[in-house]
């Protein structure tokens, strides 16, 4: 569980220094570069990502809650809108002006999502942290930029096509699940 819990404090640390600290990721940009900050925040997440997965994966299983039967079936209905509106912000289609941080949004969906499906103490820590981290990161970044100006919207073509993507990706996801030993598509888990 510590490779998880310190996965989780680099994650969190990584993005939210220009939040929190601005001064200081100004220095560090400003001693080695916009550049290089950048890259350096790229290793660390993807550090955290590791240990996040490592930590999880390794973690020794507590039971704390049983999932309700038959919630599989909402959790994949929750998976295929969080994975929808977290990119909806890349699409660029009709949607992207209707929705502020829809990235962060999508994490906060995916984290329900799986508390939904998933009763131990190591999921808990995961995917609570991780979707109450979208919704505090939306409120730092509001906090910092203040009122949201909408983009105009873009082609409404780009949003079935993000649907499609989505589907595809789902699939995809899916099928990793599957060939981890997990089938997503059960409805109802012990």
């Amino acid at each position: 569980m510590i490779y998880l819990l310190v996965g989780l404090g680099l994650w969190f640390s990584a993005h939210m220094l220009a939040r929190l600290a601005p001064g200081l990721r100004r220095d560090i940009d400003s001693a080695i570069g916009q550049k290089a900050s950048k890259g350096i925040i790229s290793i660390v997440l993807l550090a955290a990502l590791f240990l996040i997965v490592t930590g999880y994966r390794g973690a020794d299983y507590v039971a704390v809650y049983t999932p309700l039967p038959g919630v599989g079936h909402l959790n994949n209905l929750l998976m295929l809108i969080a994975l929808f509106t977290f990119g909806i912000g890349r699409a660029g289609g009709r949607l992207s002006a209707r929705i502020r941080h829809p990235m962060l949004w999508g994490v906060f969906i995916w984290g329900v999502a799986h508390l939904l499906v998933n009763g131990d103490l190591a999921s808990i820590v995961m995917f609570g942290a991780l979707g109450l981290w979208g919704p505090v990161q939306m409120y730092l970044i509001n906090q910092h930029e203040g009122p949201w100006e909408r983009p105009m919207p873009g082609n409404a073509l780009q949003d079935w096509k993000l649907a499609l993507i989505v589907l595809f990706a789902f699939f995809v996801i899916a099928g990793i699940h599957w060939l981890l030993g997990h089938s997503p598509f059960l409805g109802t888990y012990t």
